[in-house]
C-alpha cells in the first residue's frame, strides 16, 4: 500500500477516507493493510498490475536483478575429433559477488556422465609461470569406464604422451593470476597444453 498525499478515497471495505491504495493495480483503496488483506480473495481477480504510474509520490522498487551468465571461448579436446576446436562455455557468476570469487563454468553436458573435475594449469613451455593460467576440466570416472583415448590430445602431443588421456577435456583461460575470472581462450594456449599433457605421468 502506498500513501498518496492529498487524496482522499473511500476505502474498499468500510468507505473511510484514505489516501492508501493497493500498489499493484494503483485502482483500489483502503485505509488499512488489514482491509486489503481481508478483501484480497475478492479483489484478487480485477487486479491488474498499473500499465504506468502516476505523478504521485510513490516510490518505484525495481525488479530484483537476475544474474548475468558470461559467455568465454574455451577449448574442447574431444575424444572423437582428431584436433582440438574452440568453443563458447557460459559461466554463472559467483553466488557472493563482493567477495570476488570467479563465475562456475557450465561444462557438465560435454562429459558423458555430467561429473567434471579440474585442475589448474599455472606453469608453461619449461616451466614458466602464466600470466594466465589454465583451467583444464576432464571426466575423472573416463578411464575406469573405458572411454576411448583422446585423440585430440594424441594430435597435438604427437602420440609421444607418457600417458594417454580418456574422455573429454575442456580448458578456460584465467584473465589474470589471481583467477577471479576468465578471458577467452584460442590456438595460442596449445603449446603449453602440450607441454602439459606430454609431461603428464
Amino acid at each position: 500500500m502506498n500513501p498518496v498525499p492529498l487524496i482522499n478515497h473511500p476505502c474498499t471495505v468500510c468507505c473511510r477516507p484514505t489516501s492508501m491504495w493497493c500498489s499493484r493495480c494503483q485502482s483500489a483503496w483502503y485505509c488499512t493493510p488489514e482491509h486489503l488483506q481481508s478483501d484480497w480473495p475478492r479483489h484478487r481477480k480485477e487486479c491488474v498490475p498499473a500499465t504506468h504510474a502516476q505523478n504521485y509520490n510513490i516510490i518505484a522498487t525495481p525488479p530484483p536483478a537476475e544474474q548475468q551468465v558470461i559467455v568465454v571461448s574455451a577449448i574442447l579436446f574431444s575424444p572423437e575429433e582428431e584436433r582440438p576446436r574452440i568453443i563458447t562455455v557460459k559461466c554463472r557468476p559467483s553466488q557472493v559477488p563482493s567477495q570476488g570469487m570467479c563465475p562456475q563454468p557450465l561444462v557438465s553436458g560435454h562429459f558423458a556422465d555430467g561429473q567434471a573435475e579440474s585442475i589448474v594449469l599455472t606453469q608453461g613451455l619449461n616451466g614458466e609461470p602464466l600470466r594466465f593460467p589454465l583451467h583444464l576440466w576432464y571426466s575423472p570416472t573416463a578411464l575406469s569406464r573405458c572411454a576411448p583415448i583422446n585423440r585430440a590430445i594424441y594430435h597435438i602431443t604427437s602420440g609421444a604422451a607418457a600417458k594417454a588421456w580418456c574422455g573429454t577435456v575442456v580448458v578456460l583461460k584465467f584473465n589474470g593470476s589471481r583467477r577471479q575470472g576468465y578471458s577467452d581462450a584460442g590456438s595460442n594456449d596449445l603449446p603449453a597444453l602440450s607441454a602439459y599433457f606430454l609431461a603428464y605421468k
